[in-house]
């Protein structure tokens, strides 16, 4: 049986990492992302670089029908997973009253219903020969109330609860949710402005993609629960347990007033929904 991994967003920075990493291992890759310009040519790169058998498909995972279309080339192809990797997610900068619709439903319908529909559906289309390991990105950010990024948060609050809960549901020999929770990535020029704006926050808390990629897949193996890389990271998310969450969401929402005080600091809003755009914890 030929079994694949899927990764999701995979032509982003951290997208591209995990495909590199799986590749380097000689697994079979599935890669989807909305943007065939950028996921064709990562797709044939990988292949001559690892000599790996590298599958691309296009897909919005805003859309439902996009989604339907994916599944249907997957199930035409016969193609079965052993690992997938919910990479894909987006944020858009600013304030939840400054913000348009628009843009709060693409946060939402990529970060929760793209996450919970992939995980649904590859569970359908697991190796039966072989665990299926599931990897999906959250963020630092899940774990606190954030003004300016409530949705952004929030959202990643849902594929964290989501992911630990159905730990629990499956025979871990069978599958593994494993949840990536970083608190920035330096993969775009949205958040590496995400990341300068925080000043010494953001070099203390942003890890490079290469390393983060490699070990979150060895936790995976592994079934580890929960990766938070870097150590301050860890303290971060430790204090999270010990503070009230009205006390942080305070704390992380007269940081960003200050920042808005200078709006030359702030990032750019990020432009689309491909791989994840983490940006680093107020």
């Amino acid at each position: 049986m030929r079994s694949y991994v899927l990764i999701t967003g995979a032509a982003g920075g951290l997208g591209k990492a995990f495909a590199c990493e799986a590749a380097a291992r000689g697994w079979r890759l599935l890669l989807t992302d909305m943007s065939a310009a950028a996921l064709e040519p990562l797709a044939a790169g990988l292949a001559r670089l690892y000599d790996a058998e590298v599958l691309s498909l296009v897909c919005d995972l805003t859309d439902p029908s996009s989604r339907h279309a994916l599944w249907s080339a997957i199930d035409a192809r016969g193609l079965r997973l052993h690992m997938l990797i919910n990479n894909a997610g987006t944020d858009f900068e600013g304030a939840f009253s400054e913000q348009r619709l628009d843009q709060l439903r693409t946060i939402v319908r990529l970060n929760v219903e793209g996450t919970l529909e992939m995980t649904r559906r590859a569970l359908e289309r697991r190796d039966l020969t072989r665990p299926l390991r599931v990897i999906n990105v959250a963020s630092l950010a899940g774990y606190y109330p954030m003004p300016i990024k409530a949705t952004y948060a929030a959202s990643k609050r849902f594929v964290l609860d989501l992911s630990l809960a159905l730990r629990h549901e499956f025979d871990p020999r069978d599958v593994t949710f494993t949840v990536l929770a970083p608190a920035g990535l330096p993969t775009n020029p949205t958040t590496l402005g995400g990341i300068a704006a925080q000043g010494i926050w953001g070099e203390l808390t942003t890890r490079n993609v290469g390393p983060v990629a490699a070990r979150t897949i060895d936790l995976a193996q592994a079934g580890r629960a929960v990766y938070i890389p870097g150590a301050v990271n860890q303290v971060l998310r430790a204090a999270s347990a010990i503070f009230p969450a009205q006390l942080t969401a305070s704390f992380i929402g007269r940081r960003w007033r200050n920042l808005r005080r200078s709006p030359s600091r702030l990032p750019r809003a990020a432009a689309a929904p491909s791989a994840d755009p983490e940006s680093v914890l107020p």
